[in-house]
């Protein structure tokens, strides 16, 4: 008789979840590609971009900007922690990403507060909040992930060396929200700037 280790099971039959997961972000990426499509229509066909009176700040975003894409490099370090099987590190290393993850949007809550403009202002200021709004939102679903898996990691050998689909989940969705923000950073802030 044949004894299959967990590990030769996950080789012959991979997890599917990961799978669901990655069809999932295919497809938030093309409603995020629709604004951005948009985005660049309506900066294309209109005279002057942004309009008077809703011009874009550096400072906050760029901040925001450093701190989501270190998130990243954060995030990463957990998921290396649990394969070495080191749960307290995994910890560690995503409580401090939901704290930047929080900060992320304690800024973002900030620069609305200083706009000045609103959501109804004009066809750009709709762009901006609607682009950057659906992302925060993004973000905070994230934030809920990374809370779920320190809220799971309580439980003795939930998470292991050999034993670690949602934190991987949790780490891939991360990474997505740090590369839409990327493409939306470099629209909204670094074009209009330039």
């Amino acid at each position: 008789m044949t004894v299959v280790t967990a590990h030769e099971d996950h080789e012959a039959h991979p997890d599917l979840r990961v799978w669901g997961l990655l069809t999932f972000l295919f497809s938030e990426s093309l409603m995020f590609g629709g604004f951005f499509a948009t985005y660049l229509f309506f900066k294309g066909t209109t005279e002057v971009w942004p309009p008077e009176g809703t011009d874009v700040e550096l400072f906050v975003p760029a901040i925001n900007t450093a701190i989501l894409v270190s998130s990243s490099f954060v995030i990463h370090f957990g998921d290396m922690a649990i394969k070495k099987g080191n749960v307290w590190g995994m910890r560690f290393w995503y409580l401090v990403t939901a704290i930047m993850g929080a900060a992320f949007l304690a800024g973002q809550v900030y620069e609305y507060q200083n706009l000045g403009y609103g959501l109804t202002t004009n066809v750009f200021a709709n762009c901006f909040y609607i682009m950057t709004g659906f992302h925060g939102l993004h973000v905070f679903i994230g934030l809920l992930l990374i809370l779920g898996v320190l809220w799971r990691s309580r439980r003795s050998g939930h998470y292991s060396a050999t034993k670690h689909t949602g934190i991987e989940m949790a780490e891939i969705y991360w990474h997505f929200v740090d590369i839409i923000w990327i493409v939306l950073f470099t629209l909204v802030y670094i074009l209009n700037i330039l």
